[in-house]
Parts: C-alpha cells; sequence; structure tokens
C-alpha cells in the first residue's frame, strides 16, 4: 500500500489539457468502455421485445423494460464485488482490465443467435465486468490528484465527457447498422469497441498511471483470503440451491426476480453505510462525512431514477408513441440515445470551466444536488405537455423527448462529475474504491425502483406517471436545499 503523497509523485501531473497524463488512459479506456456499453443498450430494448420474424425474441413490452431495470440494477450493484476485490486484492488497475475482458465476452456472447438462454448468459458476464471496471475507473481518476487539488472536479467532468463521447457514437453506428442488418452484427460491433478499450489501457497504463490503482488499499492478510474464498463458497452455493429450488417449483420468473432485485437495491446501500460507519478503521471525521453523504445518496438515487428512464420507459416512447419521420426519411428510434451523452459533450465543458472559474466561491456539493433534481423534475413535467396534446393515441413530435432529454443532462453535469468527485473526498481512506462502488449503487437502487415504476406506466395515465414522478424530484430538491447548512458542517472541511 502506497501513501497519497507517493502516488500522485507518480504520475505525470501534467500532459492531458493541463491534467494528470494518466486521464488520457482512464478518458480513452472509458471512452471505448462506454460504447461497448451504450451501444449494445441502445438496441436491446427492442432485440427484447421485437417479434422473433423481426430478429428479436418476442417478449412483451412491460417485461422488456423489466429486464432492462433490473439488468442496469445489477449493472451497478456488481460494483460493490468490484470495489471489495480491488480494494482487498487486486488494486484498481487490474480490477479494469479483468472487468474490460469479462465485458467483451459478454458482448461476444450476445452477437451470436440463442435465444433468452445466450441473452442471460451474455448478462452475467457483462454485470460482473462492469462491476470490476465501471467504479475503479473512476477511483483510479481521484487517486491521480492530491484531495484538495482544483482541478479536481474539472478533470472529472473531462472524464465524464470521455464517457459520453463513446456514449454518443455508439447508437448511432450501432442502431444504424442493426437496422441494415441484424441486432447481432449490432451486438458485435459493441464487442470490437471493447476490445480497443482494452488495448489502450495496455499498451499507456505502466506509464500514465504510475503507483495510481496498483496496490490494494485494505489488502487481507492469509487468514482473511481464507475466511473469503469460504464466505464465497458457501454463498454461491446457498445461490444455487435457492435459484434451482425457485426453477423447480416456478418461482423463478421476472416479476419475483425484480421484486428480489428491488429489495437488494434498497438494502444493500443500508448494510453497506452501517458496515462502513461501525467499522474501527473509519475515524470521527470520517464518521461525519459518510452521515452527510446520506441526503446526498437519497437524492442520486431520485435523480438517477428519473434519468435512466430514458433507456426503458422514454426507449419505448420514442419506438411507439413518436412520428419519426423526417421528411422522406425514417430515424430510428436507438438514435435518441445518443441525445443524452451529445447535450453534455455540448455542455460539460461549458460545466467545468464554471467550476475552476468559481473555485470555492461556486455553490456547494448539497446545492448542485439539489438543483439537479429541479432539472430532472422539470424534464418529466415537459413530457405531460405531449400527453394532453396527444390524448395518449396520436404520435407526438420528436421534440418533446429531445427537450427532455436536455433538461435532465443539464442536472446529470450537476450530479454525476461532482457526485464522482464528492465520493472520493468523502470515502474513509480504507474503504476508498468501496466507498465509490456505493456512488455507482445510487443508479442500482434507482433501477432496481424503475423494474417497478415501469410497471406501473403500464397502468397509469402518462400525465400522472410523468406528474408524480417529477413532482417528487423538485420536493426532494427543496428538502435538500434547506438542509444544505447541517449536511455542509458535517463533511468536516470538504466542500
Amino acid at each position: 500500500m502506497y501513501s497519497k503523497e507517493e502516488i500522485v509523485k507518480s504520475v505525470p501531473q501534467k500532459g492531458f489539457f493541463g491534467h494528470p497524463k494518466g486521464l488520457f488512459t482512464l478518458f480513452f479506456t472509458e471512452f471505448w468502455e462506454r460504447f461497448s456499453y451504450y451501444g449494445m443498450r441502445a438496441i436491446l430494448i427492442f432485440f427484447m421485445y421485437y417479434e422473433l420474424h423481426e430478429g428479436g425474441l418476442g417478449l412483451d413490452r412491460v417485461t422488456a423494460n423489466s429486464i432492462m431495470a433490473i439488468y442496469g440494477s445489477l449493472v451497478y450493484m456488481s460494483g460493490i464485488i468490484g470495489g471489495w476485490l480491488a480494494d482487498r486484492l487486486w488494486g484498481t488497475q487490474k480490477a479494469v482490465f479483468y472487468g474490460g475482458i469479462m465485458i467483451m465476452i459478454g458482448h461476444i456472447v450476445l452477437s451470436f443467435p440463442g435465444g433468452v438462454t445466450m441473452l442471460f448468459v451474455s448478462m452475467f458476464f457483462i454485470i460482473i465486468g462492469t462491476g470490476l471496471l465501471k467504479p475503479n475507473v473512476s477511483a483510479v481518476v481521484g487517486d491521480m490528484y492530491e484531495a484538495n487539488d482544483t482541478r479536481r472536479d474539472a478533470g472529472f467532468s473531462i472524464f465524464v465527457m470521455g464517457i459520453n463521447m463513446g456514449a454518443f457514437l455508439a447508437p448511432l453506428i450501432v442502431g444504424a447498422v442493426s437496422d441494415a442488418t441484424n441486432f447481432h452484427v449490432g451486438f458485435a460491433i459493441a464487442a470490437v469497441g471493447m476490445f480497443i478499450g482494452l488495448v489502450v489501457f495496455w499498451v499507456t497504463a505502466k506509464k500514465n498511471l504510475g503507483l495510481a490503482g496498483a496496490a490494494p488499499t485494505n489488502p487481507m492478510n492469509a487468514e482473511e483470503k481464507k475466511k473469503a474464498v469460504r464466505n464465497f463458497s458457501v454463498g454461491a452455493v446457498v445461490i444455487a440451491v435457492v435459484a434451482g429450488i425457485a426453477y423447480a417449483t416456478g418461482n423463478l420468473t421476472v416479476t419475483t426476480f425484480s421484486l428480489l432485485i428491488t429489495a437488494l437495491g434498497i438494502l444493500l446501500p443500508i448494510a453497506f453505510f452501517i458496515f462502513m460507519y461501525r467499522s474501527p478503521k473509519t475515524t470521527v471525521d470520517e464518521k461525519s462525512r459518510l452521515l452527510a453523504y446520506v441526503p446526498l445518496f437519497i437524492a442520486a438515487v431520485m435523480f438517477w431514477a428519473i434519468q435512466e428512464q430514458g433507456a426503458t420507459i422514454l426507449a419505448t416512447y420514442a419506438d411507439t408513441r413518436t412520428d419519426l419521420s423526417i421528411g422522406k426519411y425514417d430515424i430510428s428510434p436507438a438514435w435518441f440515445q445518443s441525445l443524452n451523452p451529445l447535450f453534455i459533450i455540448m455542455l460539460a465543458p461549458l460545466f467545468a470551466w464554471l467550476w475552476v472559474r468559481w473555485g470555492d466561491k461556486g455553490p456547494s456539493t448539497p446545492k448542485k444536488f439539489a438543483y439537479s433534481l429541479f432539472f430532472a423534475g422539470a424534464s418529466f413535467f415537459v413530457m405531460i405537455i405531449p400527453a394532453v396534446l396527444s390524448g395518449g393515441k396520436t404520435l407526438v413530435s420528436p421534440w418533446w423527448l429531445v427537450l427532455s432529454f436536455l433538461l435532465v443532462v443539464i442536472g446529470e453535469l450537476l450530479i454525476s462529475p461532482v457526485g464522482l468527485s464528492a465520493t472520493t473526498k468523502l470515502a474513509p481512506a480504507a474503504f476508498a474504491a468501496q466507498t465509490m462502488s456505493l456512488w455507482f449503487l445510487t443508479n442500482a437502487a434507482a433501477q432496481a425502483i424503475n423494474a417497478q415504476l415501469v410497471r406501473v406506466y403500464a397502468v397509469v395515465s402518462e400525465t400522472t406517471y410523468f406528474g408524480v414522478l417529477g413532482g417528487l424530484a423538485v420536493a426532494i430538491g427543496i428538502i435538500l436545499l434547506l438542509g444544505t447548512p447541517i449536511i455542509s458542517k458535517a463533511m468536516r472541511g470538504v466542500k
């Protein structure tokens, strides 16, 4: 285990737009990983509910949307395992590389026809792989900066822009190719994207990253390793037995599994907070910062519950409720998935400049979170208008979706890079990567809840659905804004 000073000194501090040179490695590794993930995700919902003669699996739309939400939740939930392996066994660099390999395998599996079975096998690899890569690559970004480096938030903004460049291009390319050929060719392109990301990381990591993420922050001794192997083995057997019994009795259904994931999405973060708070390795100041993190966590869950519906409810809305004809041409519904990253690419440099420009005079972290919820709520309020104008029946203009995506992106730029940065600063030293996993559990919890919300959408009016969720986001934002002084004080000097 290396000291923070040793790690920072080992990383070339200039070389990528005034930031540490390692940001280049992580920027392009995540660019290609996100290209592969969002390329796959842009067409996955349609692959699931399109009929067999259209090259899909023929699932009903509610089931497809529920599976998408469960999938998204498990992808982020698996970050607990990835963070633990990085903190205790491998270090974050190795976790990132091993995760990329598993993601690539998952996309390769999905590129071959095989029905629902191949879909679930692919999901398994991608879930585990993303859990290894996603939280740990962000933790390495934080490792390269001193705790009070004013470039930190800007660095995360640049990193997030790289994520979204890959996410922008992927739906356009994968969507067009899958429309022209079939879904499996589109999934194959996603596999190639992850392969390129692995090559970039392998070639540049040693020179650019130095000691950042090279060693576990809380390594296990021999006795702890034996205990971990025993616990994992017992856990695997229990899961296999329970799954076998559920399958044999006919209780292993999408509905029951989605309820289980929803429960886990809520209970896991609670257990995580309690474990870190009660640990003797967590200092008094770190305990206070963890308590300050709780309202930020709740706000983030609410935000992602709205934002992530862009790939489920709004994706289905684009395919079934939106007029996709522009003149003589029809656009692919998958292309709407490029709106979110497109707006981030356009606006991220502005926000990065603002954080540096304002420095310590800018809004505090709790205020940024509150403002993000106001924009998330507005993005759903906007969708009430076409619902009223169309009566929920006729096709609506695509510009309503464009406006909705724009509003939620402004909120995302207030919460996503800031949340990543705040997590690395508020994290207890002994749980650095695992706390980053906790940040990604905000998304896991949100999508676990969404697995139930997509079922509500099918039985209530569009006006009720968008209005209630938008109003809830605004209400939580107001509460957070009022509680900012208390939260800021508990953060013990962290802004």
